[in-house]
C-alpha cells in the first residue's frame, strides 16, 4: 500500500468510527485513541475530567511509543475493519 493509499484508508476508517452511533467497548476506544494519536502525530495531553481516564490514555500511548506513524495508521485500519467484521 502506498503512503497515499494508506492515508485514504486511514481517513475512511476514522470516518467509519465517527459515523457509528452505538457505543464502543472501552478497551477498543483506548486502542483507537492511542493509534489515532500516534498516526496523526498528536501528542497533546489527555483532556478527560477524570484522572483515571487520563492515566489509561497515557498508558495506551506509552505502550505504542516505538511504532511509526504508518504502522499506527495500518493498525488503526485493521482494528476498525475487524471490529465491524466481527461485531454482533
Amino acid at each position: 500500500m502506498t503512503s497515499e493509499e494508506l492515508d485514504i484508508a486511514f481517513k475512511e476508517a476514522v470516518d467509519r468510527i465517527n459515523d457509528h452511533t452505538e457505543p464502543f467497548p472501552a478497551d477498543f476506544l483506548l486502542r483507537l485513541y492511542a493509534y489515532f494519536k500516534k498516526a496523526t502525530n498528536n501528542y497533546g495531553r489527555p483532556s478527560s475530567r477524570k484522572p483515571i481516564i487520563n492515566a489509561f490514555k497515557t498508558n495506551a500511548l506509552f505502550q505504542i511509543q516505538n511504532i511509526s506513524e504508518d504502522e499506527a495508521k495500518q493498525t488503526y485500519i485493521e482494528l476498525v475493519n475487524n471490529y465491524f467484521l466481527y461485531r454482533k
